[in-house]
């Protein structure tokens, strides 16, 4: 499949929702991204920086098992870093509020 050109994240989201249409892998990158958060916090609070460290591995690592196992796809990072990125926490709030299914 050949990358596509996006102009904008408007216009790249519902590319990255296409990606992300097995339930399963959506709900990792949701652990993911909660983890992350969750770890953050935990690294502010307790001021040990090293924490810090995990986060990539904690958010990239539920995320690409998602796509790896259950989407059977690649993850849109190895393409479009910055916007997969956003995507990753856009996602992650229209969970919360409803608009991408759990």
């Amino acid at each position: 499949m050949t990358p596509k050109e996006f102009t904008s994240f408007a216009s790249f989201y519902p590319y990255y929702l296409g990606e992300h249409q097995n339930s399963t892998c959506r709900r990792l990158h949701f652990v993911g991204s909660a983890g992350v958060l969750s770890l953050l916090c935990f690294a502010l609070i307790t001021a040990q920086w090293h924490w810090l460290y995990g986060l990539p591995l904690l958010g990239y690592g539920f995320a690409w098992l998602g796509h790896f196992v259950f989407e059977k796809n690649k993850p849109a990072t190895f393409r479009y870093p910055l916007y997969s990125l956003m995507g990753d926490w856009v996602m992650f709030k229209d969970m919360l509020v409803g608009k991408v299914k759990f």
